[in-house]
């Protein structure tokens, strides 16, 4: 343990680990070899992070959360209880794939909702939001409000997470438009 970091007694990181200044990993974590965790983040109870992940700063990771080898989060990500990462597109027990993983990036202020599944090999976009239990099995849009099973899209969302409505305006104060079928910032 650091003076920099907090990590319960229950929980085990291994050799090789980078974890960042003022972040906490609470009970029964593993930190795998190779991770990258970056500054302020949080990992709640039971939570693996796989070999070579990396983890922006200011993420939360709730309970029973394992992000496998092949997943990216960046900067201010909200991961839900329970929420689940593949990594193999086609799992076999009896033909191990041996390190060759599709990769899923989670971008900048997006939340992931609990019991959410995000299948490997796709990119969910900045600040957007997957409702709880949803089923990601393609790229999400920047700002994209996604539920389902299979996930799609049912609206918009703010930088701050709030539900937008036809103006594309938030009481928060910021303002969006549409730019094609994309949504971006005024």
């Amino acid at each position: 343990m650091s003076d920099n970091y907090f990590v319960h007694q229950s929980s085990f990181v291994d050799d090789g680990v980078t974890i960042g200044e003022g972040t906490k990993i609470w009970h029964f974590c593993h930190v795998q070899k190779g991770a990258v965790i970056g500054k302020n983040c949080s990992l709640g109870q039971n939570v693996n992070i796989g070999n070579n992940v990396h983890v922006g700063n200011g993420v939360r990771i709730q309970n029973n959360v394992s992000v496998y080898e092949g997943v990216e989060i960046e900067d201010n990500v909200f991961c839900g209880p329970s929420c689940v990462f593949t990594n193999v597109t086609t799992p076999r027990a009896h033909f191990p794939v041996h390190g060759i993983y599709a990769k899923t990036i989670i971008r900048e202020g997006a939340s992931l909702g609990a019991n959410c599944t995000i299948v490997c090999g796709h990119t969910v976009g900045k600040s957007a939001l997957i409702a709880a239990g949803a089923v990601v099995t393609k790229n999400v849009k920047d700002y994209a409000l996604m539920a389902g099973v299979p996930a799609v899209q049912i609206g918009w969302v703010c930088e701050c997470g709030e539900r937008l409505g036809k103006d594309l305006c938030c009481k928060c104060g910021r303002e969006y438009q549409l730019s094609g079928e994309d949504l971006v910032k005024k």
